[in-house]
């Protein structure tokens, strides 16, 4: 019966999967993507991709929010390449060993059903690079959120790198320069900056991401004085100052599981979870900007979000004969 009513319920998410899309026009694209890539090799890709997205979706709610996030990951490190998926072997140490991967990333089994089903489809066609992209843009989706025409045409890296996942992806402790330096380090503006974090409107963080702002943000023994003393409180009894690091709390605790600006709302109320959320609001007039906005008008996030995450997902493309198409995402093809 659950699977007949989560069959049931992937018509509806597909459809409004590619309506709402159509209402975000495609931005101009650089190099040899193309959101038309895949209309004659593959013409059922997008749509195998959000039925298995939505499958996903409706058996585990926190998944959205995971598949969102390995296409950070991963076009934070050599560009949007798949390098994420690789497992450890031979020369390839995996980045799922990095400290931003380790013990959280996840998801890895649903990219794998949608690689099995489009090789089924269309073998030798699509890459693993094209997947993440996608998979993020359902995801947001099929959480409420907005919809864009993804460019397509990626290939896959042959190599992953444990040192770029460790050194160029924002941690939860970094200051708000740091995090700026590292995101111009990819072409990304400060709009850019502040509308990708609001996808911290879905999703968990682990208590050891926000533990110092508990109890000891700046090595004085006292808690962050720009979190909300009562929010602050209630975090404590299942994020003590020893154990239970791997306790998972909303980072958006009002709506968890839906797509909206209510993350913007927090910070306006000193609620973001992590430190690097928060320092939008608090650390600099240009992002605190954007925060009111954003929280005031949840279409102009909207709109942000959806061209910051294009401009992002052009990261750097291995295009052309550069790369691979992996037979199966977690190992190069001569493996």
């Amino acid at each position: 019966m659950k699977g007949a009513m989560a069959a049931a319920a992937l018509i509806p998410l597909v459809a409004l999967l590619f309506s709402v899309s159509s209402a975000y026009p495609a931005l101009s694209t650089s190099g040899q993507l193309d959101p038309h890539f895949y209309d004659d090799s593959c013409p059922k890709a997008q749509q195998i991709v959000a039925s298995i997205v939505g499958k996903a979706h409706y058996q585990d709610p926190r998944m959205a929010a995971s598949l969102l996030r390995l296409h950070f990951h991963d076009c934070f490190v050599k560009g949007c390449d798949a390098s994420i998926l690789l497992d450890s072997s031979g020369s390839i140490v995996s980045e799922k060993r990095s400290n931003p991967n380790k013990d959280s990333a996840r998801g890895f089994e649903v990219v794998d059903e949608i690689k099995s089903a489009l090789e089924a489809a269309c073998p030798g066609t699509v890459s693993c690079a094209d997947i993440l992209a996608l998979v993020a843009r359902d995801s947001v989706v099929m959480t409420g959120g907005p919809g864009w025409i993804v460019p397509l045409g990626r290939r896959d890296s042959r190599g992953a790198s444990v040192q770029g996942s460790n050194n160029d992806i924002p941690a939860p402790n970094n200051t708000l320069p740091t995090i700026i330096t590292k995101f111009k380090l990819q072409g990304l503006d400060i709009v850019d900056l502040v509308a990708l974090l609001g996808s911290h409107t879905i999703g968990d963080s682990r208590c050891t991401s926000f533990r110092q702002r508990l109890y000891n943000q700046t090595g004085n023994g006292l808690p962050d004085n720009k979190l909300d003393v009562s929010y602050a409180a209630a975090l404590r009894p299942r994020c003590p100052r020893s154990g239970g690091d791997q306790n998972l709390f909303f980072l958006d605790p009002v709506t968890p599981f839906k797509f909206d600006n209510q993350y913007y709302k927090n910070l306006l109320a000193y609620r973001g979870l992590l430190a690097s959320d928060e320092v939008l609001f608090t650390d600099s007039p240009a992002t605190a900007e954007l925060v009111k906005l954003y929280a005031a008008n949840q279409d102009i996030f909207f709109q942000h979000f959806a061209q910051s995450m294009v401009k992002m997902g052009k990261i750097s493309p291995l295009t052309g004969a550069n790369g691979e198409i992996r037979k199966v995402c977690r190992r190069v093809n001569h493996n």
